[in-house]
């Protein structure tokens, strides 16, 4: 069985980690297969977003399989540890460049390596069950999937430390207050609440989308000068576009666009 399946329908990609009987832990296989799916999203013209969600009701994902890990300790030669560490830090929470919206429908336990998936999504949607958290320094390591550097660039920075030294979890609305996460559902309404909010995207012009979180990513960290700059680069690979002309023409003949990501 895949450890993690892929579907599309219409303009939206569908990313569900398929491991229930583990609540959905990550193993190096779904690593492996996680890359594999990014990239197809990425490259695929014809899928404009993208969500990310568990399979079952009880976990979005409980994090690293640790028994795995364990094993990987205990008798792994160096060379095989290698390669494990090499097919971790290519997993999509390291950005593969993927401008395309991604959101996050956390169906339950978000632990570690899982929440840090949601991190690297853009969107994050959480069922009211939800529990959040990067509990790693409770077994002795530290988040490597880019929770250090993205938990603090999303909520205020003194409660990012807290949960990073303390390892504690919190709930969906806690997480809702913070910053953590955009919307808190009912569990039978996550899956539509996630569609709803990819089809309003998807209504915009998918090239404009992509600009305008990449100038939004690559910018952040930029001083505003340099950030300007960077908006006024990235407007002017789009600007004569045939989805520019589109949009503009639909907006005086009151009607609406019909875009193409052209």
């Amino acid at each position: 069985m895949a450890c993690v399946t892929y579907e599309k329908k219409g303009r939206i990609a569908y990313i569900t980690l398929n491991r229930p009987e583990a609540m959905n832990a990550i193993d190096v296989d779904t690593w492996r297969e996680l890359a594999s799916v990014w990239e197809d999203f990425r490259d695929d013209s014809e899928v404009w977003t993208a969500i990310v969600t568990g399979a079952g009701d009880k976990a979005f994902s409980a994090g690293a399989d640790l028994k795995e890990l364990d094993t990987i300790l205990a008798g792994a030669e160096e060379k095989e540890r290698s390669l494990i560490m090499r097919i971790i830090t290519y997993a999509p929470t390291r950005n593969l460049g993927v401008w395309k919206p991604i959101i996050a429908a956390i169906n339950g336990l978000a632990m570690g390596g899982g929440l840090e998936l949601a991190l690297a999504c853009d969107l994050r949607i959480a069922a009211e069950h939800t529990m959040l958290g990067l509990p790693e320094v409770r077994v002795g390591v530290i988040p490597t999937m880019g929770g250090t550097q993205r938990l603090p660039r999303l909520i205020p920075f003194s409660i990012a430390l807290r949960m990073l030294l303390t390892g504690e979890l919190v709930t969906a609305k806690e997480a809702q207050r913070i910053g953590l996460v955009d919307e808190v559902v009912p569990q039978a309404e996550l899956m539509s609440a996630a569609e709803s909010l990819a089809n309003k995207i998807n209504k915009n012009g998918p090239l404009a989308v992509r600009a305008a979180k990449e100038a939004a990513y690559r910018g952040i960290c930029l001083p505003l000068e340099e950030g300007v700059h960077l908006e006024s680069l990235i407007m002017s690979r789009i600007f004569f576009s045939r989805d520019t002309q589109e949009g503009i023409r639909a907006f005086l003949e009151r009607r609406a666009p019909v875009f193409k990501a052209e």
